[in-house]
Parts: structure tokens; sequence; C-alpha cells
């Protein structure tokens, strides 16, 4: 009966001690229970939980967290290590009221780099994944060690590290695609007007950094010249969005990695067909071929084209809320959610095999934007586990 009134009394030094106001103090039993920042942005499904990780800026928008000089008391964001620069493994959580006193960054600077545990629901904040109504909030707390994986997993040039894949190594057919989408589809959705943003990091020409490569053309063309005009670059969709019927609202219709910078020209030439050999030249994009109802990219964009179809038809299994996006052998697929034609495109994943270029847009899309990543530039060989 006695250690009750004992734990209130060391409750409320702490609330002395470090100036945290009343109600703020978590318990010991919640921060021991407490996830990794990468768990809980795996899990933005509106379910509770207690989040320990270091206090690394003021989220701003979706891809955008100030790092000094800070704005606001409303919005802190959090990592599993204090030097995270990649907002796509950043969890933004809401400071409401009852907290910007003391944990709020105008307000309390020196919190940068500082470990803090917070009780919270689990859904999307600026757009991005996050924890919000919080209902305790510490500071300090160790961060949680991811659980070991009996595997090791190898580390191809451009992975962000040994656990991002752990959980498909060593697997084939249907039991590595399951892997792979429950990977990938952790991930920051943008908005359609982000994606002008996006492709001009992604895209960058590696020889001026003013300008973007145009995929089928392979011309450089200055990173301002975006838009729908006659000698501009637009947003080319490689799946189709009418292969689908997914538009361009957050989700397929805007995800990054089979989004490209691209003539607008070509691309209207393109249009929504599937992918084959043959048909006659495209002369604004020398090296393409066309017909009725199949586009062949020139020789150095067909792998590109290839793995970011294999992507999508991972990535997008039908489980939340978009079409199930498959791959056939047809080029007759109209506006159903397949593409084609598989066959083809798995010869031209292994004629033209990932190269720099290729490599680096799927880091940038990773840090910068999305927080997830192509596993079959990364993983080549995948492709014929999967499909054969």
């Amino acid at each position: 009966m006695r250690s009750r009134p004992r734990q209130l009394l060391l409750a409320a030094a702490l609330v002395l001690a470090v100036g945290l106001p009343v109600g703020v103090v978590a318990t010991a039993a919640s921060a021991a229970s407490g996830i990794t920042v990468a768990a809980a942005i795996a899990a933005q499904d509106g379910r509770t939980a207690t989040v320990t990780g270091y206090v690394v800026g003021e989220p701003t928008a979706t891809n955008t967290v100030r790092r000094s000089a800070f704005t606001g008391d409303t919005a802190i964001a959090i990592a599993d290590s204090a030097a995270e620069t990649a907002t796509g493994r950043m969890l933004y959580v809401q400071v409401t009221a009852a907290y910007r006193s003391a944990f709020g960054l105008r307000t309390n600077p020196g919190t940068l780099g500082s470990t803090v545990t917070v009780t919270g629901t689990l859904t999307a904040y600026f757009s991005h994944a996050g924890l919000k109504d919080p209902t305790a909030f510490t500071r300090g707390g160790t961060t949680p060690t991811p659980s070991p994986t009996a595997t090791p997993t190898p580390t191809p040039t451009g992975n962000p590290g040994s656990t991002y894949y752990a959980s498909a190594v060593g697997k084939t057919g249907p039991a590595l695609r399951s892997s792979l989408h429950n990977i990938i589809k952790v991930q920051t959705r943008l908005s359609y007007a982000q994606v002008w943003d996006a492709l001009k990091q992604t895209d960058q020409d590696p020889n001026n950094a003013n300008n973007v490569l145009l995929l089928y053309s392979g011309t450089s063309r200055s990173k301002n010249s975006n838009g729908g005009s006659t000698g501009n670059w637009n947003r080319e969709h490689v799946w189709a969005q009418s292969h689908g019927d997914f538009g361009t609202a957050a989700g397929p219709g805007t995800d990054v990695h089979h989004l490209r910078a691209t003539d607008v020209t070509v691309n209207s030439t393109r249009g929504n067909k599937d992918f084959d050999n043959g048909g006659n030249p495209v002369s604004s994009a020398p090296g393409n071929y066309t017909d009725s109802d199949s586009w062949e990219p020139r020789n150095a964009d067909k792998g590109d084209v290839a793995r970011m179809l294999f992507y999508m038809a991972i990535r997008y299994e039908g489980n939340d809320g978009w079409p199930n996006l498959e791959l056939n052998d047809s080029t007759s697929n109209g506006s159903s959610p397949f593409h084609g034609r598989l066959s083809v495109l798995k010869k031209w994943h292994q004629q033209d095999p990932p190269d720099a270029f290729e490599r680096r847009r799927n880091q940038v899309i990773f840090d910068n934007w999305q927080g997830n990543r192509n596993p079959f530039v990364d993983h080549p060989e995948w492709v014929s586990a999967i499909w054969g």
C-alpha cells in the first residue's frame, strides 16, 4: 500500500526537476514498450504506440525539415539516428498545446539531438508518416534496437544498409514478392505538384546540374523548362495512368519511381502504349520505335523502363485502395491494370543493367522524397527469382 504514494512522489519530483507540465511524464512501462521510428513509419494505421527517437528538426512540409532558426512549437521530427537527414526515415510528431512549452523547438532549441519518448496515434501528419494527438511526452529514453535477423543481408552499391531488405533475403517466388511489397510500400506519398521538384533532383544531368536528362530521347534540358508546351519537358508515367485508371492523385500517379522527365512531344507520341520491340522510327527521339499498340525505347533506356514496371507491379498489390497492377505479355491492355510485354521487359532488363544514373536516382528518391527503393535496381537478380 505504500508503493503507490512513493511512485507519485517520484513522478512529482521529476516534473519539478525537468520543468515538464503535469501529465507530460510517461510511465516507465510505456517507455519500455516503445518502438523504433522505423517501426512507427511502417505502421501508419491509426494504432496507439509509444515511440522513442532523436529530435532531428522541425517539419515545415512533407519533405522539408528545419534544422535551425526554428519558427514554431507545433511539430518535431524524430529519427532512429541523431544524424539522420533523410525525411523518409523521419517520423513527424504533432506537439499539441499541453506540450509546446516543454518540447516545441522554437522555445526549446536545445532539444535538437536529444531523445524523446512520445505516445500517440500513428497516422499521417504533413502528408508524411506521423504521430498525432500525443497523450504522453518525456525527454530521454533509450532508442529501441531493431530485432536482429538470423541471415545477414548483402549490401549492394547504394543500399542504405544491411537491414532494408532483411526480410526478403533467401526467398524466391511469391514469398519474395510478398516480402518486397511489405518493404517498399512504406513510403511518403507526394502530391503531383511535388513531382516537378522531385524530378529536378532525381533526373539531374550528371554533367550539368542545371539540367535534367530526358527519358527516351536522352536530351539534356534546363530544369526550368518544365511545362506543357512544345520544347518543354513534363512528367511521363512509364506505367501509363490509364492502365489502372489511377490518375495523378497521391499514390501510383505520383510515385517518382516510375515518373520521369520526358520531352512533351515524345511523351505524347508514346501515349499509353505497352512496351514491345519493333515499329517505325520516332523522329523526335532517335533510337525509339513505335506502332499502333507498342513502344520500344532506345537501348540506353530499355532496362530502366523494365525495372520501373517491375517496381510498380510489386509496390501496388491492390491492398491499399489502388488497383492491383500486374505485368502480362499483351500489347493491348487498354484501361486494365496490366502492362506488357513481360517477356520483352525481362530481356531488356538483362540487356541494359542498372548504371550509375539509375542507382543515384534510386538513392535520391530514398533519401529525399519517398523513403523507399526500387529493389530491382539494388538486386537485379530478383527479377528472375519472381518472374522466372
